[in-house]
């Protein structure tokens, strides 16, 4: 049944706006902040576009909750307050503390959906993590990507069961007792179906980074461009219950105003936190190694609440596989005393040299005023895998023995902990970057680009997987089926008792810096890390060695292989192992 329904948009370039509901066509009324509105009998599932100036062709609404048609196509209605939410209950829970599991929904499972990752829920819950990251899920053109190239930051992608689809996936980890992150992207725009220019300036005038042209957030007309983002942000957290969100490539936008927009963001956000009566996180993704990131706005920072490290990624991988080539190179060069630093501050680049972009960066830490948990650790994600040329995992290159080894300084770190889908099995599919432009030229564009790219750095073409071959999506989905066959079924229970580890001892989650301590000797590759009177020992040596502790240990709490013995102050751990002791 047909209700009347206030049509808005914000679109200060056209002349005219018109908006066609259902096929029949309504003008629209300007007030003078360039928002048209009007007012039309919709059904509540009506699809609607907007007519701008004297293009004849509808385009989608910029605010649209759903694209069934594509991201070309016209917007539909829905409203999220239809969803009859099921987890009343649900208080949310604070960031500290917790573990985050990265997933990306279309390779989460071989269906690709939200309703079939929900029968996955368990596994997770089983596993002890406390949080689900989802890679974005904002419309884009084509069937499957990683997410980064969304147009579309109001709706969630038809594909993996559009915005009723993703209540009831946030439904169904509420409760389960586990709270959603998002993955959304403010800093660019995809390259198929963006509209929005047509609408309102959303560009920078003359900016471009990385990914495309800088979003304006400073020039002419941006109050109303920061607004779109806050406010996406909002709805997020607001209408479909989400606990947090982690905000991509930060470093890449570009504000030049007094109040960032991050900072500006974080205050509404506080604010409906204490609204809704939950926490509500907020995670950047930043190069900068700039700790007032998530320093509180009241001591000078911009209030966030985490921030990912790259640098802990860095030294743990090189310390462990030996890489030293491109971003590797400075912490394969500073060796174990690279990761302790990292361990001790979260920091490597804390304003020292970095030879990769040939000058110095970062800033450092103060340990006495930032806990741990405000900077999340993790031995692989998305980018460090899918940004490799084959997009191979750890797993292809680390003995079994080694990756438990690396989930255990992961999971008893300083930090908030979090680990990419299918590592805690140790997961034998690669993940590699696919894409599925629907047009042949940019299709093809960006298939050569990636396989240029990597032909320049030395390899054979031939091996550097075409993103547009539905083949490099299909080999990057999960299999399942490896959980029941070792060394997959050992690595599983090696991640489970590890994350119940932490949640029995409260030392593993203590996120003082400034309290915990590492011992190492590079020569014989041996590593410990001081966690109040617990001990994570660590021998990286392809050998058995006798490992020197500072006081008397106690019980062992975890190894990852059998321990031949603890003597006073000192234990003899296997080659390439693990252990958790308590001292006296």
């Amino acid at each position: 049944m047909s209700e009347p329904v206030e049509f808005a948009v914000w679109a200060p370039i056209p002349s005219r706006v018109r908006v066609q509901v259902d096929g029949a066509v309504h003008d629209m009324q300007r007030d003078d902040d360039g928002w048209w509105r009007a007012t039309v009998a919709a059904a509540p599932e009506a699809d609607y576009g907007f007519l701008l100036d004297d293009d004849g062709t509808p385009r989608p609404d910029p605010r649209s909750h759903r694209q069934p048609a594509g991201v070309h196509g016209l917007s539909r209605r829905y409203v999220p307050s239809s969803h009859a939410w099921a987890d009343g209950a649900w208080t949310g829970r604070p960031l500290a503390g917790g573990v985050v599991y990265e997933l990306h929904v279309g390779t989460f499972t071989p269906e690709g959906t939200l309703d079939a990752a929900v029968a996955r829920l368990d596994h997770l819950v089983d596993l002890g993590v406390d949080f689900v990251e989802l890679l974005p899920v904002n419309g884009f053109n084509g069937t499957h990507n990683w997410g980064y190239d969304g147009v579309a930051w109001y709706a969630v992608q038809e594909e993996y069961g559009g915005p009723a689809g993703y209540q009831r996936f946030v439904d169904a980890c509420h409760q389960r007792g586990l709270g959603v992150i998002q993955d959304v992207v403010y800093n660019h725009l995809g390259p198929s179906g963006n509209y929005l220019p047509l609408f309102f300036p959303v560009f920078a005038e003359g900016g471009a980074n990385t990914w495309g042209n800088s979003i304006n957030l400073s020039g002419p007309d941006s109050d109303e461009v920061r607004r779109y983002i806050i406010d996406n942000a909002l709805m997020w957290l607001r209408d479909l219950h989400v606990d947090g969100l982690r905000l991509d490539a930060v470093h890449a936008l570009v504000d030049e105003r007094a109040t960032h927009v991050l900072e500006e963001m974080a205050q509404e956000v506080d604010k409906l936190s204490v609204a809704v009566g939950r926490p509500l996180t907020l995670i950047a993704e930043s190069d900068l190694n700039d700790p007032r990131m998530v320093t509180p706005r009241v001591a000078g920072g911009l209030g966030l609440t985490a921030q990912w490290s790259d640098d802990f990624h860095h030294a743990l991988h090189a310390t462990l596989t030996g890489e030293g080539q491109g971003y590797y190179g400075d912490f394969a060069e500073a060796g174990l005393a690279g990761l302790a630093k990292v361990l001790t501050g979260a920091f490597f680049h804390d304003g020292a040299w970095s030879s990769f972009r040939r000058r110095h960066h970062g800033r450092p830490v103060d340990t006495a005023a930032l806990p741990g948990w405000k900077f999340l650790a993790y031995l692989q994600d998305h980018d460090q895998i899918g940004n490799r040329a084959v997009g191979d995992r750890i797993s292809a290159s680390l003995s079994p023995a080694l990756l438990a080894v690396g989930a255990t300084i992961t999971l008893t770190s300083p930090f908030t902990p979090m680990l990419f889908m299918g590592e805690e099995w140790g997961a034998a599919t690669p993940w590699q970057f696919f894409t599925s432009h629907p047009e042949p030229e940019l299709g093809r564009a960006t298939a050569e680009g990636r396989i240029g790219e990597f032909a320049e750095h030395g390899w054979d073409a031939a091996v550097v997987p075409d993103p547009q071959d539905p083949e490099t999506f299909a080999r990057s989905k999960l299999d399942w089926s490896e959980l029941d066959r070792e060394p997959h079924e050992r690595l599983l229970a090696v991640h489970r008792a590890l994350l119940a580890l932490r949640r029995a001892h409260p030392e593993l989650v203590d996120a003082d810096l400034s309290a915990t301590a590492v011992s190492w000797d590079d020569a014989d590759r041996w590593l410990v890390v001081h966690r109040g009177t617990l001990r994570v020992v660590v021998n990286l040596a392809e050998r058995a060695q006798e490992i020197d502790l500072d006081r008397p240990a106690g019980e062992v709490l975890f190894a990852t292989g059998e321990l031949p013995g603890l003597d006073a102050e000192t234990v003899t751990l296997p080659a390439e192992s693990a252990a958790v002791l308590t001292t006296t």
